[in-house]
């Protein structure tokens, strides 16, 4: 297996020019050669498994002493990890992004500004995009597949506890790549060290975007110090709010899903909130159910008076602010829809939140009021996804409102330009009432 680009060819600048060239190459490329080319990457995912295997068992083997040591938390271990299931998961999502129609070139919006002056706006790629993540190895063909598709060169930046598998993954692609001559090897290429962050985030004529995925404290980082715009993959503090009206069994079924199912993901909810009219009937339910499940639950005074001492911890107000990322729940009881939806716009992160109710009022005053990038309804937190929205893959999950929002597709890799076609007009004839614009939408 080849080894991937490094910074032997030169420095992190030389990286980034090599990107902006491969990029303006990608951008000619027809749909066709970029979806036969990741259809390539697919077959070569599954066929290098072993390889990508042993390479990820040596960076779990490291990891085990950072857990055991405390430097390494349980729930990022357990996102460090792939298996066969894995491999064959990735592949199976580069293939997906494949069958999605192509972004580029869509005409968005014409308009007749005046006889034979015609403006089009169309889809196009941003460019240069860097990703800077911890822990998750299969971001690797995600971000790969999405920005090949989408004709953008992409700088990554993984984890050292990831070091070997993202090394692996990308040797992969850059030699799949290298079957086709009109694609450059260069639109993607993997950063070693943690000193190339620094000088990635201040290279803003060659670099479009830096998307940080990981912990509150690297997003803050990279915002902190990038010269270029940054489109944060923020933490995810999700609630489930059970409603007066809920349907009981639905209720204990999402909140249980929403925590247990993926406790380590951004989209799993840390906070649950209930009516108290329905609190003393539902929280023995649920709790016994999280129980199950190692889940421990950390309650306000109401709560704790409602279950037994013995399987709560009494919440306190930094756990409303906190992303456990792990088999931790807080737990608060709300007189109102009111006052769920005021907790979760003071605490939530804009992330994912849900209501579990029958009452369709309800359920609209909450999804039109909580400030969220994706709000729901009997549904868990856990299908805030690229993939499960239909993606193909995501990028990470924005919590901006800026550009893009929520789980990122290869919509949040796109932007537009503007082409004017006329016939010798000129703006003079416009100033002095000679013509007069039409603005006729086409």
């Amino acid at each position: 297996m080849p080894t991937a680009k490094t910074l032997t060819d030169g420095s992190v600048a030389f990286v980034a020019r090599s990107a902006r060239a491969a990029a303006r190459r990608l951008a000619q490329l027809s749909a066709d050669t970029r979806n036969k080319v990741l259809l390539a990457a697919a077959a070569a995912i599954e066929e290098n498994s072993r390889e990508i295997l042993a390479a990820n068992n040596r960076d779990c083997q490291s990891a085990k002493e950072a857990v055991a040591s405390g430097q390494m938390s349980p729930a990022m271990f357990a996102r460090l990890q792939i298996s066969e299931r894995g491999i064959a998961q990735m592949a199976k999502q580069v293939r997906e992004v494949a069958a999605l129609p192509d972004p580029l070139g869509r005409l968005l919006e014409a308009t007749e500004l005046d006889e034979g002056l015609i403006l089009h706006k169309e889809t196009c790629p941003l460019g240069v995009i860097g990703i800077i993540f911890e822990a998750r190895p299969e971001v690797v063909p995600q971000v790969a597949s999405l920005a090949l598709k989408s004709g953008n060169a992409v700088v990554l930046k993984g984890g050292s506890e990831a070091a070997n598998s993202n090394e692996a993954l990308v040797s992969v692609w850059r030699d799949c790549l290298r079957r086709y001559p009109d694609v450059p090897e260069d639109s993607l290429s993997l950063l070693q060290t943690r000193a190339d962050v620094l000088e990635l985030l201040s290279l803003d004529r060659d670099v479009d975007l830096i998307i940080p995925r990981g912990s509150r404290a690297l997003v803050e980082f990279v915002a902190k110090n990038s010269r270029i715009p940054v489109l944060g993959h923020g933490e995810g503090i999700c609630h489930v709010y059970v409603d007066l009206a809920a349907d009981i069994q639905k209720a204990v079924a999402v909140v249980y899903d929403a925590k247990v199912q993926g406790p380590a993901i951004c989209n799993a909810a840390e906070t649950l909130l209930v009516h108290e009219d329905i609190a003393a009937h539902f929280l023995p339910l649920v709790a016994a159910k999280l129980k199950q499940a190692g889940v421990e639950i950390r309650g306000c005074p109401t709560t704790v008076s409602l279950l037994s001492k013995e399987e709560i911890v009494p919440a306190t107000e930094e756990d409303w602010a906190t992303e456990y990322s792990d088999l931790i729940l807080s737990v608060k009881v709300v007189p109102s829809i009111e006052k769920a939806i005021g907790h979760i716009n003071q605490y939530g992160s804009r992330h994912t939140e849900s209501i579990v109710t029958e009452d369709a009022s309800a359920a609209a005053q909450f999804m039109n009021e909580v400030d969220a990038a994706g709000v729901y309804q009997n549904a868990s937190t856990r299908f805030a996804d690229g993939y499960r929205y239909g993606f193909g893959a995501e990028l990470g999950v924005s919590n901006s409102k800026l550009h893009a929002r929520g789980p990122m597709g290869i919509e949040g890799l796109t932007t537009y330009k503007f082409k004017l076609y006329g016939n010798g007009h000129i703006v003079a004839d416009y100033v002095t009432g000679a013509k007069h614009f039409k603005h006729r939408k086409l």
